[in-house]
């Protein structure tokens, strides 16, 4: 999620990843609903309820138990039943 009034690295951002990205807009006001932070990861299932919140500033990638966690979410929520 790219809070409302950061839009301008947007494009560059989505043609580097397969994963949805949101911009927040005055309108929507999801970041401050959401209570987001920067860096977070909001992990959404189908029915685009969010079912998790992942902060890279607090888990690095780098460290590998941070990835495979992210990846666990991630698929939990792309595959319930797995």
């Amino acid at each position: 999620m790219n809070a409302d009034g950061h839009a301008s690295g947007m494009d560059s951002a989505a043609s580097v990843a397969d994963l949805p990205l949101l911009q927040d807009d005055e309108e929507a006001q999801v970041w401050e609903r959401w209570n987001a932070t920067w860096r977070d990861v909001h992990v959404v299932d189908a029915a685009n309820e969010r079912v998790a919140v992942f902060n890279l500033t607090d888990h690095d990638l780098a460290d590998p138990a941070n990835y495979a966690t992210l990846k666990g979410l991630l698929m939990d929520a792309a595959n319930p039943a797995r």
